[in-house]
């Protein structure tokens, strides 16, 4: 499973999602009590308000913009590809009043850009994403542009499901709001339980509303009565949870710096060996996102076809992309590792080969090889990794 999520999981984390426990018991409460302590150092947050959701990277993102964006407040959405949109589209659902920052060419938004928009729209809150999986671009001055909103008197809230434990993301230093992620990729948990952090600041506009959330599960002062209280909210996912907390146990048990080395070491050789093999990756060395290599399919094929060539003969599965002619693979949590890479390259050279494009795979194997014993950090901008 080399596509752009879910990816595999270790069997630490498959065992522990095979265990049922009394969702308000005592041990579930220290469980819960773990799982919030070690995602602050992954979301490298002090905040207290850390929550788990019962549901998707997206009902995270749905959790975070229905408590902070209310019916007509401004908003401003940096929208460069297909789940920044969905942000947006969210916001609208709400009757917001939404202004689009539309980033043209698949390419990551400037500060400048942003700076203009904030400037002529003058909004309560703005989206983005750190990585945007669906055209692997990565909005490499998420920094500045975080903590340039913050002048302006904005809530910032950042999509960082394909990006978070992949690569440096620290929510207090860059004055980040609400940042959202899935459990299925660089957690490499199981899908279907996802986490969410508020900053102090974004918790008191929450406790502040006079308003009801129109999403009652996605009320975060509901959540808080089973995440902060040991009470009743729902049922929770007790075995998802489970794996939730075995998934950032192994995070933690690695550390974020050399996790982070890991990813970008990975994630550049593969690049290295993709170009070596003739092909063409689809973003911009500077907009490039790691945790998602986004590949031009030749003209004389879809992407279509490639995945399923690949997934049938080779029993490798990569995936298509959102009406681009793209094939992704990831480089998240597991799927980072030397004996994937060498089986994903090998097998994507091979089907190139039986579906007619000329390819050099010997030359791609060694650049693959090559690249896998230069340390990540080298030559490498502050932050890329």
């Amino acid at each position: 499973m080399m596509g752009a999520g879910p990816v595999p999981i270790p069997d630490a984390v498959a065992r522990a999602n095979s265990v049922v426990i009394n969702h308000l018991g005592t041990t579930m409460s220290t469980i819960i009590t773990q799982v919030k302590e070690m995602a602050r150092y992954v979301f490298q947050t002090r905040s207290n308000w850390v929550l788990g959701v019962a549901g998707p990277g997206s009902a995270a993102m749905e959790m975070a913009i229905s408590n902070l964006v209310r019916p007509q407040s401004k908003v401003l959405c940096v929208v460069n590809g297909f789940f920044s949109a969905r942000m947006a589209e969210m916001s609208r659902r709400l009757n917001a009043d939404v202004a689009i920052l539309e980033i043209d060419g698949h390419r990551a938004a400037t500060l400048d850009e942003v700076e203009a928009a904030l400037l002529a729209h003058r909004p309560e809150c703005l989206t983005i994403v750190q990585g945007e999986t669906s055209n692997t671009v990565f909005n490499r001055e998420l920094p500045a542009i975080a903590r340039l909103a913050k002048r302006h008197g904005c809530l910032v809230i950042v999509d960082a499901v394909c990006t978070l434990s992949t690569m440096p993301l620290d929510m207090d230093t860059w004055q980040i709001d609400a940042v959202i992620t899935g459990g299925q990729k660089g957690l490499s948990s199981i899908p279907g339980v996802s986490l969410i952090a508020f900053s102090d600041e974004a918790w008191e506009r929450i406790a502040q509303r006079t308003d009801s959330n129109s999403h009652w599960c996605l009320d975060a002062r509901l959540a808080t009565n089973f995440w902060h209280k040991g009470s009743y909210h729902y049922t929770a996912p007790v075995s998802g949870v489970l794996a939730l907390h075995e998934a950032l146990r192994l995070v933690c048990a690695e550390t974020l710096p050399a996790r982070f080395e890991r990813h970008a070491r990975c994630s550049l050789a593969l690049q290295q060996s993709i170009e070596a093999m003739g092909l063409q990756l689809f973003a911009p060395t500077a907009s490039r996102l790691n945790s998602v290599v986004g590949i031009e399919v030749p003209r004389a094929l879809d992407n279509g076809q490639v995945c399923a060539h690949i997934s049938e003969r080779y029993h490798v599965e990569i995936s298509g992309s959102f009406g681009l002619p793209v094939v992704r693979i990831g480089q998240m949590g597991e799927q980072c590792r030397s004996h994937n890479l060498f089986r994903t390259v090998h097998a994507l050279g091979s089907t190139m080969r039986d579906l007619g494009v000329k390819v050099d795979l010997p030359t791609s194997m060694a650049a693959l090889e090559k690249g896998l014993q230069i340390p990540a950090h080298r030559g490498i901008a502050p932050g890329a990794i």
